[in-house]
């Protein structure tokens, strides 16, 4: 098989699995690793090649490359773009602060890409009370309810989805479960949730000249900024988008979908910003 000259089958999976959650959009994990075997064993001479447990990357591995790849391909507007969906986060905490409002994610991470959200855990009695709260700031949004099976039974969460330029996503717990942090699906440990003034600490210490720009005039990059450092680094940016990919990886070519989830966003939306 032409992969064992590209690192062997887990690696080719990687970084196929990568790639799709990059290109296509896909969130889980487990998902792209087995979209990525089945694209891969299926371009095989045999039907009846399989992978085994063990050809499967962990979680960490396929994030760490999806980190290379988003590196590779977004350059230095995701520091950009990271900043501004901070300050996005950072006013909708300073207006959710009643529900003790905690930061998750690749925005609390660092890890952002094209595409990505911003995720908030909020505690609160009844979720009710946190749409009533969404409803009376006049944010535009929509409520789903999950089912998840958690200490070995099925409990329903509710998710509020506001509508922004970077979209937030709220996930409201009971205030109990403000004790006990998740853990991580790619490490297994306890994922990292911060409260507001650690995130301005994060602004202050990782992002120096545009916080002091905010604090100052309280502007942050555009989105129409971000789209033009993002064409201005397009050309020549990963060679083998334009290039047929040696073997194992996918028939289809590898779109650059740089600028597609941010040009389905509403141009110039105010940002959620709190009374001063």
């Amino acid at each position: 098989m032409s992969w064992e000259r590209h690192g062997g089958l887990r690696a080719a999976i990687t970084q196929l699995a990568a790639q799709i959650m990059y290109g296509e959009d896909v969130k889980q994990y487990f998902t792209a690793k087995r979209l990525a075997a089945k694209r891969l064993l299926g371009r095989g001479s045999s039907k009846s090649v399989r992978y085994r447990p063990q050809d499967l990357p962990s979680n960490g591995e396929i994030k760490q490359a999806l980190l290379e790849l988003v590196d590779e391909i977004e350059g230095s507007v995701r520091t950009r773009r990271l900043f501004a969906m901070r300050i996005v986060a950072l006013e909708a905490m300073a207006e959710l602060e009643m529900f003790s409002v905690r930061l998750i994610g690749s925005v609390a991470t660092g890890h952002v890409r094209s595409g990505s959200d911003i995720d908030l855990h909020v505690f609160a009695e009844h979720p009710a009370d946190v749409v009533a709260r969404v409803r009376e700031l006049g944010w535009t949004y929509e409520t789903q309810h999950v089912n998840i099976l958690k200490h070995g039974k099925v409990m329903e969460f509710t998710h509020v989805l506001v509508a922004d330029v970077f979209p937030l996503e709220l996930t409201v717990y009971a205030p109990n479960e403000l004790a006990h942090r998740p853990r991580s699906s790619t490490d297994g440990k306890p994922i990292v949730r911060v409260r507001s003034a650690t995130l301005r600490k994060l602004c202050e210490r990782e992002h120096p000249e545009m916080w002091a720009r905010y604090l100052a005039d309280g502007t942050t990059p555009t989105m129409e900024e971000l789209l033009a450092t993002e064409d201005a680094e397009d050309i020549d940016v990963v060679p083998w988008l334009d290039e047929e990919p040696p073997d194992p990886i996918v028939d289809e070519d590898i779109d650059d979908d740089d600028d597609d989830d941010d040009d389905d966003l509403p141009e110039r939306e105010p940002r959620i910003r709190r009374t001063r």
